[in-house]
């Protein structure tokens, strides 16, 4: 027969109560009272029922990371962070790709709502989702702009910007091309765009942005950096706004004829492990990924505390030095 309660709160020669509190760590107990209790279920091999205990507290121990894909590498770099961390601090995760998905956003979103789980922490870039307008909701925001009651979690992307920017143009670039967002789009990244394009105004140039809609396919992107040779054939310099997109300019380059770094100069945006693995001598930016997700979690946990946050939270980047920039 499967152990009860009474059966551990018998053989630990406490009372049921006790046991209870001791599950939910509730209230004042002695450390030898918390041993017995523990030691009893270890004899019996009693499972706590997880279902009554997250009734009792009124939270399931459950946060929801959402964001566009995983196979990104700077998202899935960042929800293997996250969820390490939140596993150290007592939660399980569910982690949710929603790409071009309002719905599947919204969907996640009625979860909080209904307390299926505790909190979210996204990083999406669909808009106009409704279930963001209610205030002091446990949401914390990674590089999106939500509302203004959400804060925002983020690298520096003006200062990447002209980190990026300056360092093409001290290695002698003047035609540089940015690849960005749509301008339409409010992200905390557009700053990359906005620092660029201030950086090469101040150098008296001409900024030229290609606006790139995050999600669209591999092969329309193919089309679009082959678009870009062509109407920019003199182009010396292009800075990526993230390094899957710098690693493709400089396939697309070597197929070509361009080489890398004598006929084009290339820097990404992100500095992930695995792309200064695969791709070591890609200049980047590198953002900062196991501080965001650190700072991220410290911010959820207060607002699941109903404690005061900021609304942004600024973090700094850095210049990986290579070859191709």
């Amino acid at each position: 027969m499967e152990p009860k309660l009474e059966d551990v709160a018998k053989l630990a020669n406490v009372s049921k109560t006790t046991v209870s509190r001791v599950l939910n760590n509730r209230g004042y107990l002695s450390q030898k009272t918390i041993d017995r209790v523990y030691q009893a279920m270890k004899e019996l091999n009693y499972q706590p029922n997880a279902v009554a205990r997250q009734l009792y507290k009124k939270q399931t121990d459950i946060i929801g990371l959402l964001f566009p894909t995983v196979a990104n590498p700077f998202f899935g770099e960042l929800t293997e962070e996250l969820e390490k961390r939140l596993y150290d601090e007592g939660y399980k995760v569910i982690v949710g790709n929603s790409m071009n998905n309002a719905k599947k956003e919204a969907d996640y979103l009625n979860q909080l709502l209904s307390k299926q789980v505790d909190g979210l922490i996204v990083g999406t870039h669909n808009q106009g989702i409704e279930e963001y307008k209610y205030e002091k909701l446990p949401i914390v925001a990674i590089d999106r702009n939500v509302n203004k009651d959400i804060p925002i979690i983020e690298s520096d992307n003006y200062h990447g910007g002209v980190l990026a920017t300056k360092r093409l143009l001290a290695s002698g670039a003047r035609k540089i091309v940015h690849t960005n967002g749509p301008a339409s789009l409010e992200t905390p990244a557009k700053k990359r765009r906005i620092a660029y394009e201030d950086t090469m105004k101040e150098h008296h140039l001409t900024p030229i942005t290609v606006e790139i809609d995050f999600n669209i396919s591999y092969d329309e992107k193919k089309a679009v950096f082959h678009q870009l040779f062509e109407d920019y054939p003199d182009v010396e310099a292009i800075f990526a706004s993230n390094d899957v997109d710098a690693a493709l300019i400089m396939q697309i380059a070597s197929e070509q004829g361009r080489r890398v770094p004598e006929d084009l100069l290339v820097i990404g945006y992100d500095g992930t492990k695995i792309i200064q693995n695969i791709f070591p001598n890609l200049t980047t930016i590198v953002q900062p990924i196991e501080q965001m997700a650190m700072t991220a979690i410290d911010v959820l946990q207060k607002r699941l505390k109903n404690e005061p946050t900021d609304h942004e939270y600024l973090l700094p980047v850095s210049l990986k030095e290579g070859t191709s920039g």
